[in-house]
């Protein structure tokens, strides 16, 4: 078979299998969480999800300033790992602990950071969240490592399906934002149940200093970078919250979440893959080169077509799933589309430095993104709202992606050429579909969710009709690369 990492068949049928059960678990994962928010937005207001993004905020903060990497360092360390594994989750359980006790205790100052009181309780409640996860079995990490993806879709799934059905239930019954906690500590404790069901490893409370020191000595940089990308992710959410209110923060933050589809739906699930195999590849620089390029390939075709939906169909879509009150986030919606796309062609360089241990690489374009967000967003904020806001995370996003672009070029020896082509034809077909598809738009109105999916699947086969015509031609040839990577061989 040709395979998409030009390697050993046995690591491609992995690679392949593993990304159809990461597919698989994302779409599986979205159906539900979609149909969940329908529902939720039909019933609560935007002040209830700005409250509970703003817990959200507080909870991820905690985590990722005490977050030391360990679990990239055991995916990332070829020896075998089991001895350190005790080690590893020890730290995990305590920190968990500590860091709930930390959430209870700062809540009041953080509800009254954002002068919003409604939050304390939800912040309380809420830290039981990275309690229950600190203990979460640690063999967990051999679902990414050995690329057992299908374990790893059972272990997320379970979370998913518990979250969803209780916040359903909750919102039904409670009409409140407490439906959104309950349903996100279920989550938790369906995941901490399959870990301990699903793998047979048994940790116990043991610690090394000098295992410890050994992951963290890779580990730092991943910390570093998890820091400066909580910045530069969170740092928006937390300046609208502060200046714009929680009605606000609730509306950008739905909006973030549907125009980034391209690169949280799809960019995530192939680097999630890549990110072991790029492991096993790091000592063949023409490998991982070839391994890049049809990666950056199958990125941009995947993830160029679904933005350009988003983008035509924003109006449409928020109308008709969400509700006329969702509405003043639409040109958000449409402005955060290109941060969207930027993120999911720099989502394919991040697994490269990893994977070849130079993961300073990403802290140093986190730095470059974080220094152009701190000049651009407050000003742009205050003058236009959250649309303001959304303009500069485009701006800050477009210069990192330029930066990874250029070192990920370097460490594998890319010509640019060769990277241009990778995106140049599915962004041209992209512009034609949007193009055709405004035409077709002006004379049409869609009021219902079958005439929303027929519209959408229609401007879908533009897209395919215009890469299928390129492939014909041997211009643009990813039929062949579809069909390689996914053929079974014997």
């Amino acid at each position: 078979m040709t395979n998409l990492l030009k390697t050993d068949e046995t690591l491609s049928q992995r690679v392949t299998r593993g990304g159809l059960w990461v597919f698989g678990l994302r779409i599986s994962n979205r159906l539900l969480r979609f149909a969940s928010t329908l529902i939720l937005a039909r019933v609560l207001a935007p002040t209830d999800f700005g409250l509970f993004g703003i817990a959200l905020l507080a909870m991820a903060a905690l985590d990722t300033f005490s977050q030391v990497g360990l679990n990239a360092a055991l995916i990332q360390k070829k020896e075998d790992i089991a001895p350190y594994l005790d080690t590893a989750w020890t730290f995990q359980a305590i920190r968990g602990g500590l860091l709930a006790l930390a959430l209870f205790a700062s809540a009041p100052y953080v509800a009254a950071f954002f002068d919003t009181p409604a939050a304390q309780p939800i912040l309380q409640v809420i830290g039981l969240s990275i309690l229950i996860r600190g203990f979460t079995n640690i063999g967990v990490i051999y679902f990414q490592k050995e690329l057992e993806f299908h374990k790893q879709f059972v272990y997320e799934f379970s979370g998913t399906l518990a979250n969803v059905g209780v916040a359903i239930g909750s919102v039904l019954l409670l009409r409140s934002v407490w439906a959104l906690v309950f349903g996100l500590l279920a989550g938790n404790v369906a995941q901490l149940i399959a870990s301990y069901y699903i793998h047979p490893h048994r940790p116990r409370l043991r610690f090394s200093w000098d295992q410890f020191q050994e992951l963290f000595g890779f580990g730092k940089w991943v910390l570093g970078s998890s820091i400066l990308i909580y910045l530069v992710t969170q740092g928006d959410n937390i300046l609208v919250g502060k200046l714009l209110g929680v009605a606000a923060l609730g509306f950008y933050q739905l909006a973030y979440q549907i125009s980034n589809l391209p690169a949280t739906e799809i960019t995530h699930v192939i680097s999630r893959v890549t990110f072991p195999a790029y492991a096993k590849l790091q000592t063949d620089m023409t490998k991982l080169k070839e391994a890049y390029l049809k990666v950056l390939q199958l990125t941009a075709f995947l993830s160029f077509p679904v933005a350009g939906l988003i983008f035509v169909l924003a109006p449409d879509f928020t109308r008709i799933f969400l509700g006329d009150k969702w509405l003043p986030m639409v040109p958000a919606m449409q402005v955060l589309l290109f941060a969207g796309l930027l993120r999911s062609i720099a989502a394919t360089a991040g697994p490269i430095f990893i994977a070849v241990g130079k993961p300073l690489i990403d802290t140093q374009g986190q730095c470059l993104r974080l220094l152009l967000l701190l000049i651009f967003i407050y000003p742009l904020t205050t003058r236009y709202g959250f649309l303001g806001t959304s303009i500069s995370v485009v701006v800050s996003i477009l210069s990192v992606t330029s930066y990874f672009i250029f070192k990920v070029n370097h460490i594998t020896k890319c010509r640019i050429s060769q990277f241009v082509r990778m995106i140049f034809f599915p962004f041209l077909s992209m512009l034609l579909m949007i193009i055709i598809a405004v035409s077709i738009k002006i004379n049409l109105d869609i009021k219902s969710i079958w005439g929303f999916m027929i519209v959408s699947i229609l401007f879908s086969l533009i897209y395919l009709l215009f890469i299928y015509i390129l492939d014909r031609l041997a211009i643009y040839p990813i039929m062949k690369l579809m069909k390689n990577q996914f053929a079974i061989t014997k």
